[in-house]
This record gives structure tokens, C-alpha cells and sequence, in this order.
């Protein structure tokens, strides 16, 4: 089989779809059921991303390395901009890739160029539909254009969860039968950790294990990060002074309020604020949190999730959206919108160590149905079924 693997994700840090990008691609590099495998990324043919994201490894987990912006990076927040990228490129993406018709492209990123031969797309989730108001205008814009224009021509479309492909449904995008759910996974290095794996960690990070909640992931409007501000604010003094919370994530769109909740949590001495976490440090992270605290509003299928769980790791964590379904019945579920249920979700977790026991052994049962290895194995299907 010949398979033409979009690669413009396959860049540092590796977050998201990048990830999925990245153990997908190590995966299928190894298969004896592809013959032949090319990236293409960005309009150009690329030799070997994956080589080119080799990083030191310090404890099992890679050193940090500085994100790398594309050019569709640069221009995701012109309007103008990203209309005359989506109506431009798609023909000079063709153009590039004539002459493949017996390959297979796939992209792991929503859009396929135009391509002669058998195309497969996975699609992450629908915010740009169903939750527009959490992106920049020129962002929801170039979805609009582009993931149309791309689903006309895709063959298979793969889903990160249930959830995604029954939303694709429900608004007619894609018949049944061409739509796929296969969920993602988290990394071996997300895994328990003894009390001595946790001490460089915790001592690098100033941090207690068994003694804060977490929070991973980028801080915008969609991750809610707000809303579990308030709610930890009215948790009881004492219990929010013995464990306070921990926000870990970059700074997002539209995030100038939360950082300013987040600053004066801060200043009252029961929030601690990280905007960037090396990856060394990152599985231990998770591993010494008393629990993961994840009320996002809308997910694809939120990785933080599992690599919790995978960790051994409580997790509380919405009942809206897919996160019911990638939780498996592992997690404690509030509403995202209703801040007091939010904190009585908090309080119970952190404070019934009966509940914690049952919420790890779940969790770490629930994570290990999940692997990198399976999705590789049921994407692999896909491409066979289309060959």
C-alpha cells in the first residue's frame, strides 16, 4: 500500500493533533501493510518529520523544544488572509500532488487537497460549528471554506470519538457508512509513579505530591478555566490552602480575563500558574495531582483526560460533550456551566478517599482499553477497506 501522510501538525511542542500526527506516523512507518509511506506538509514534500522532531529524553519523557509557527499560523487571525489562503491553496496543493493516483492521502488534520486518488480525512471535532463564539473570526472563517470543500472530496472520514461522528451526522455531512470513530490514546509515559519517581518533579516544580488538583491545557474561553476558578474559590479556606490548584497551559485567544482571575487566585495564595511545563516533568505532573480537574465546554475527545487516568490519576471532568465517553464511567461528572456544581464536584473529590480509590483503579482500567496501537491498527483498516 502507498500512503501519502499529511505531516503540517508533525512540529514542536506536540500538542493535540500533533500527537495523534506523531504516533500515528511512527506506527504506519513500522507496518508491514504499508509499502511505501510519504509526507507532504504544507504544499511540500517532506523527507522524514519524524526524524526531525527527535528530541533528548530526559526520565522517559522529551525535553521541551520551541513551538515552530507555520505560515497558516501566521495568518489565522487575518480574515482576508485565510479566504485567499483557503481559495489559493488547494490548487497548488493539487498541483504538487499529481501523478499519486494508486496512493492513499491522508490527512490528520481536517483538510485534503485535491487528489486523484483515494482520500481519507480525520476530523477532530465541530467547534467552528457548534461553538464558533470559542474561535477567532478568520479561524472559524477558513473552516467554513475549507472543511467543505474538503469533505467533497473525501473518501473516509475518521472521528476521535463517537461523539464527533454523531455530530457529523446530525448535520449531514458525511453518510454513515463513511465515517469512522477511532479514539486516540495516551503515551506510555503517562503512567503511576512511586514517591521517589516523583521527587525531581515535584522538588523542579516547588509542588507536594497528593497535594493540588490539576488542570492541563491551553487557557481560552473553551477550556473553562474560569468558571473552575470560581468554583475553587468558594471551596472551605482550609481545603483550598492544602491543596491548591494548578493551572498548566499556554495562554490562548481571548484569555486576557482568565489570566486575570487566574493572577488574583494567585495573589491569594491557593492557585499556582504555569504557563509552560517542560515535557520532562509532565507525566509526573500528572501523576502527583490529587486530581485532574477538566470542565471544558466542548471537546473533540480531550487527551488530558486519559493521560490522567493513565496516570492513576481522579479525574473530574464534564458530562457534556464527549467526555462522558472518552471518562468510560472513570470520572466524577458536573455541569461546565453551573459554577456551584462545579465546586460541590470539587470538594467530594478531593475530600472522600474512598471515592479517589475507586476513581484510580477505573481510570487506570479505562485508559489501558485505549492504545496507540489500536488506533494505528483501525486506521490501517480504514486504508485497506479503500485500497
Amino acid at each position: 500500500m502507498d500512503l501519502i501522510l499529511g505531516s503540517d501538525a508533525l512540529r514542536p511542542p506536540l500538542t493535540g493533533i500533533g500527537r495523534y500526527t506523531y504516533e500515528l506516523a511512527r506506527r504506519l512507518a513500522d507496518s508491514e501493510d504499508i509499502a511505501r509511506l510519504r509526507y507532504f506538509s504544507m504544499g511540500q514534500w517532506v523527507e522524514d518529520p519524524i526524524a526531525a522532531l527527535s528530541q533528548p529524553v530526559a526520565d522517559g519523557a522529551p525535553v521541551a523544544t520551541p513551538e515552530h509557527k507555520t505560515l497558516r499560523d501566521h495568518l489565522s487571525s487575518n480574515r482576508v488572509a485565510v479566504r485567499v489562503f483557503a481559495a489559493l491553496t488547494p490548487a497548488v496543493f493539487g498541483w504538487r500532488l499529481r501523478g499519486n493516483k494508486a496512493a492513499i492521502y491522508h490527512s490528520p488534520n481536517y483538510i485534503v487537497p485535491p487528489f486523484s486518488g483515494k482520500t481519507v480525512s480525520t476530523v477532530h471535532d465541530l467547534s467552528h460549528l457548534l461553538h464558533p463564539e470559542f474561535h477567532p473570526q478568520a479561524r472559524v472563517d477558513y473552516l467554513r471554506l475549507a472543511l467543505d470543500a474538503s469533505l467533497a472530496r473525501t473518501d473516509q472520514v475518521i472521528t476521535v470519538s463517537e461523539t464527533v461522528r454523531q455530530e457529523m451526522l446530525a448535520h449531514g455531512l458525511m453518510s454513515a457508512d463513511r465515517i469512522k470513530a477511532i479514539p486516540l490514546a495516551a503515551d506510555a509515559v503517562y503512567r503511576p509513579h512511586s514517591s521517589e519517581m516523583l521527587i525531581p518533579a515535584m522538588e523542579a516544580l516547588g509542588l507536594q505530591a497528593g497535594h493540588y488538583s490539576l488542570f492541563v491545557g491551553t487557557v481560552e474561553p473553551r477550556k473553562n478555566v474560569a468558571r473552575l476558578i470560581q468554583a475553587y474559590r468558594q471551596l472551605p479556606a482550609a481545603l483550598r490552602q492544602a491543596c491548591p490548584l494548578v493551572v498548566a497551559g499556554g495562554k490562548g485567544w481571548n484569555s486576557e480575563a482568565i489570566h486575570a482571575e487566574l493572577a488574583a487566585a494567585q495573589a491569594e495564595g491557593w492557585l499556582r500558574y504555569v504557563s509552560f511545563i517542560d515535557q520532562r516533568w509532565l507525566p509526573a505532573l500528572y501523576a502527583g495531582a490529587r486530581l485532574m480537574a477538566y470542565p471544558s465546554l466542548y471537546e473533540g475527545f480531550g487527551l488530558p483526560i486519559v493521560e490522567a487516568m493513565a496516570s492513576g490519576t481522579p479525574v473530574l471532568t464534564s458530562n457534556t460533550s464527549c467526555m462522558p465517553e472518552v471518562a468510560g464511567g472513570a470520572a466524577y461528572l458536573v455541569n461546565p456551566r453551573d459554577v456551584d456544581d462545579i465546586c460541590h464536584g470539587l470538594e467530594h473529590c478531593l475530600s472522600d478517599e474512598a471515592w479517589q480509590a475507586d476513581a484510580r483503579a477505573k481510570g487506570l482500567a479505562r485508559a489501558a482499553q485505549l492504545s496507540w496501537d489500536r488506533c494505528a491498527s483501525e486506521t490501517i483498516a480504514v486504508y485497506q477497506q479503500l485500497a
